[in-house]
């Protein structure tokens, strides 16, 4: 797409111009000298006159390298862009076609503007000899942000022919460096710029002769704006492998050309040159300028004074080699970082640079015979530092050499070898505390994130590699187990689950069971205890779980393990007195609260969190009422481990597994942040191989499982607002954005979010909106009727249906239009007794009750509803998990035919932003998923007007109430 472009009056372009840019070509940058004479280059190989000359001048030809075998230089038509046009251009948006090498300018654009911002700039004088500015000097930051966005360069930004070269391209580094200078020398220059300082030098637009101030800004700036640099190339001459007395080192001064990065000559060199050819075009003088002599002298000046072996060379005017000693050399390695800021670069041999690394080894006796498996094994885990060199271990006479170095230079392995500061800071001390947890995971994953967020090999020897492997793999460390009096049988992926929870408890640690909804997760906890209880573990088990499925557990154990004895702390009599044998204890969050010192003198076997969304803020009374109950085995269950940010499952596993993931900040800093801010692959893959061993997912969908399960039928149902709807949603648009306008902080946030409740609640029905307890029904809501025409149709043949919405007061309006047409009705809502909840349950499997109206958290933990066939979602949550857990009520094992999930959304509004939500992240739940509304609040005013406005484009001349589209 062609771009019009006002140029802004910048100094390289005396008066304003129209420009049209076409962004989908391919561009390129043209350096020239000063730099403020370059220009941006569009072209395309088969332009076909688009770049022709028009009003503005521009068109011309470029010579470019094009890709082949061999490469071929071609000229083709193109745009040159001045400076300051380019300037302008690039800050403005660029069209949805931009080509990536426009796109790939834009970034680097932005990044010169941020080094100028930050006064990242010097006067220089180019090697014609005209006054400029460049970019510098760059901090450590800076060159880590050159090297990835050269890094990332597209092949057309580039395409220009190196210099000196036919066919070689520019390198990427050196074009880009070209072109923050050429950013810097037009973007500080103003028209007014030459009268406030009373000499166009450094100032006006037009080049000025500079070469009379070259030897100030040499003295001044030196290290920043000299046209070469200087390099102290090392070269080592080999003696006696055993005799390090032999072996010699020569320090030979080199200089690279700053503007052509390939072009590097011996100091030496120089001097002949200078002294054969003086003046020469083709000559080095020519090349790297007539002053470079003189630079060279000041840049060894400089470099002596932190190196001071090179003081006793500058007596005859530039050196050619020097002849040091082991200790000199070290010097020089000490100081190669401060050199390095003054402009003077250290090159060593390869020959020195042995590639040295150090990993922890962790190894553990094996388990003796007759020992109860593997209890504790994280506490007896023992972790020793190992160093490689060029990958083959260190001995431990090496390892104290390498100790006891007083310099950066140690005679190993028959050669000098360069030592690694980090390398020998790691084994002066001790390795790192691993204890428990910590260490069986820094075992298990491999890698360890120390407190300073860097990440460390782990090795394992021995036992320690066998539970690696075994464990890594959910191999297991035992046979699947066969329960005894447990009255069904295990589906395999049942029996895998067992034998990982029954792995989790005989190393006294805990896990997180995450298994689809209705995959079993119960029956498993249930032969786990089993197991635990005939091995010899006669010790109680406790089950917290919320109040809705209380009733269920007890259900189940009665019915798969009528011989284990179940206690229900349930009313004003709930003890724990006189546990017996292998008794299981089942408890409310609510109960476990206010019993949590009575439970906490219980000795537990394990103690189990169902539907453990209730721990996942550590901060809450009942994480912290849990976390006193002490057992030696801790397991989660629930079916979305992680529902809006990763600090819930870091709570889950720090409650399940303390110290496995760290401390809460450090978790943050090292995992969330990277994941969930910038999106980070290898964190995100670190963690997931951290946490696999602790954590055990299985879907209904996944091969292994093998479970029988009808089809689940999914479809959005499109539904138009009615005119009431439609007239409520454009006015509270129309006034909360007026007032938001501007808003900020908490206040921004409360208006925001009263907002988006306001809008779901209009797209629901008015009445909802209004708070109208008896007000009319009929005829006011597309979706309301929408339901009524769905649940009709399906108990007409004989269904029965589930029908879900987040907010209680929705769910009475449903049960009155519903009844108003002859549909019986019940609500089950999270203000239900237990026991009025097991009541309506039992009454709807049993066929008493065709529909069931259920408020979302209600109805997303724990209940058994395979009655059911259909399922109708009236409004929609921000997160998926949270959908899928509902549905799942009905579509479980047990259910043994199709389920169809009924979608409704309001077209064009807010529920159509949320369904496209949550369509995209859904896929993100294995990996990281971003937080509910919370991120809503952080929208700009025109965002927010866009996500909340309705989209006249999508809904029909006259919205008729009803009247829906299936997709």
């Amino acid at each position: 797409m062609s771009v019009p472009v006002l140029s802004p009056g910048l100094p390289a372009d005396p008066a304003p111009l129209p420009v049209v840019v076409d962004w989908s070509a391919s561009v390129s940058f043209v350096p020239e000298d000063p730099p403020r004479s370059s220009t941006l280059a569009c072209w395309s190989e088969d332009a076909l006159g688009l770049f022709a000359p028009s009003g503005e001048g521009n068109a011309s030809t470029l010579d470019v390298v094009l890709p082949g075998r061999p490469p071929r230089r071609t000229a083709v038509p193109a745009q040159l862009l001045p400076m300051g046009v380019a300037v302008a251009a690039l800050l403005g948006p660029l069209p949805s076609d931009a080509s990536p090498a426009a796109r790939w300018w834009a970034a680097s654009l932005r990044f010169a503007l941020d080094l100028i911002a930050r006064g990242h700039i010097v006067p220089t004088v180019t090697l014609a000899g005209w006054d400029a500015w460049q970019v510098d000097p760059l901090e450590p930051g800076d060159y880590a942000t050159l090297e990835q966005l050269a890094a990332a360069c597209p092949a057309a930004a580039h395409a220009i022919a190196a210099p000196g070269s036919t066919l070689d391209v520019a390198d990427p580094v050196w074009l880009l460096r070209c072109f923050l200078d050429a950013v810097a020398d037009v973007f500080v220059r103003t028209a007014a710029a030459p009268a406030a300082v009373g000499t166009h030098l450094f100032a006006a637009p037009e080049p000025s002769p500079a070469e009379h101030v070259r030897s100030w800004l040499l003295a001044a700036f030196g290290h920043a704006t000299s046209a070469i640099r200087l390099g102290l190339r090392v070269e080592l001459v080999a003696g006696r492998s055993d005799d390090p007395t032999t072996t010699s080192f020569e320090v030979v001064p080199q200089v690279r050309s700053t503007a052509d990065p390939s072009l590097v000559v011996d100091a030496a060199d120089l001097t002949a040159d200078l002294s054969s050819d003086l003046g020469s075009g083709s000559s080095l003088a020519g090349r790297l300028g007539s002053s470079a002599s003189t630079e060279v002298l000041v840049a060894i000046g400089r470099a002596a004074r932190v190196w001071p072996a090179l003081d006793a060379s500058l007596d005859g005017g530039i050196p050619q080699r020097l002849s040091v000693t082991v200790d000199e050399l070290d010097a020089l390695l000490d100081a190669a970082a401060e050199l390095e800021a003054t402009g003077v670069e250290v090159l060593w041999p390869t020959e020195l640079v042995a590639d040295m690394r150090t990993r922890l080894v962790a190894t553990a006796p094996p388990p003796s015979v007759g020992r109860r498996a593997i209890v504790g094994l994280g506490s007896i885990l023992d972790f020793r530092w190992e160093v490689l060199c060029d990958g083959s271990p260190l001995t431990d006479l090496e390892l104290d050499t390498l100790a006891d170095a007083k310099r950066s230079l140690v005679w190993m392995r028959g050669r000098w070898i360069r030592t690694d500061d980090e390398v020998v800071r790691r084994i002066r001390a001790l390795p790192p505390g691993l204890d428990g947890p910590t260490g069986l995971a820094a075992a298990l994953a491999g890698e360890l994130v120390d407190a300073n967020g860097e990440v460390i090999e782990v090795a394992a020897a021995g036992f320690a590699e066998t539970l690696r492997s075994q464990f890594g793999s959910l191999a297991g460390l035992r046979e699947e187990p066969e329960p005894e009096g447990l009255a069904t049988d295990l589906r395999p992926y049942q029996r895998r689950g067992v034998a990982w929870m029954l792995d989790l408890c005989s190393l006294g640690l805990g896990g997180v069971l995450a298994d689809d909804m209705g995959l079993g997760k119960t029956v498993q906890v249930i032969a786990m205890h089993l197991c635990r209880s005939v091995e010899g573990d006669g010790a109680p088990l406790l089950v917290v779980c919320p109040t809705s499925v209380l009733g269920n557990w007890a259900r189940e154990f009665a019915r798969f393990a009528p011989d284990v004895p179940v206690r229900r702390l349930v009313g004003p009599d709930r003890h724990l007195e006189s546990l017996e044998h292998g008794e299981v204890v089942l408890c409310t969050y609510g109960v476990m609260r206010r019993m949590a010192d009575d439970l906490a003198e219980v000795g537990w076997s394990t103690v189990v969190a169902d539907e453990a969304q209730a721990i996942k803020n550590p901060r809450s009374r009942t994480s912290r009422a849990l976390r006193r109950i002490g057992a030696p085995a801790r397991l989660a269950l629930t079916g979305t481990p992680v529902e809006n940010r990763l600090s819930e499952l870091w709570a889950l596993l720090d409650w399940t597994t303390p110290g496995l993931l760290g401390s809460a900040e450090s978790f943050r800093a090292n995992y969330a942040a990277p994941i969930e801010r910038h999106g980070n692959r290898y964190r995100s893959e670190h963690l997931a191989t951290l946490t696999k061993p602790f954590m055990l997912r299985r879907r209904k969908t996944d091969p292994a499982v093998e479970v029988d399960l009808p089809p689940r039928i999914q479809h959005d149902v499109i539904v138009p607002l009615g005119d009431e709807q439609l007239t409520m949603y454009e006015a509270l648009v129309r006034e909360s954005l007026f007032r938001i306008n501007g808003s900020e902080g908490a206040t921004r946030v409360g208006m925001v979010f009263k907002l988006l409740t306001g809008l779901k609640q209009i797209a629901n029905h008015p009445g909802q909106y209004l708070h109208e307890q008896n007000g009319p029904l009929a005829g006011r809501s597309g979706k309301l009727e929408a339901a009524v025409e769905l649940v009709g149709a399906a108990v007409d043949g004989d269904e029965r249906v589930l029908v879900f919405s987040q907010y209680v007061e929705m769910c009475h309006l449903l049960r009155r239009r519903f009844e108003d047409v002859g549909i019986a009705t019940e609500v089950l809502h999270g203000g239900l007794s237990a026991v009025a909840r097991d009541r309506l349950v039992a009454r709807f499997q049993a066929g008493e009750i065709p529909v069931l109206v259920i408020s979302l958290k209600a109805g997303g933990t724990g209940l058994n509803l395979t009655a059911a066939t259909q399922v109708v979602h009236f409004d929609r949550w921000w997160n998926p998990a949270v959908e899928d857990q509902a549905t799942d009520r009905a579509w479980r094992l047990g259910q043994t035919r199709p389920v169809v999930v009924h979608r409704l959304i309001a077209e064009g509004t807010i529920d159509e932003r949320i369904a496209e939500m949550i369509e995209r992240k859904r896929s993100l739940a294995d990996r990281v998923v971003g937080g509910g509304e919370t991120w809503i609040a952080d929208l700009s005013d025109e965002e927010l007007s866009d996500l909340v406005s309705l989209h006249r484009g999508e809904l029909p001349l006259r919205a008729a109430s009803g009247g829906v589209m299936r997709r």
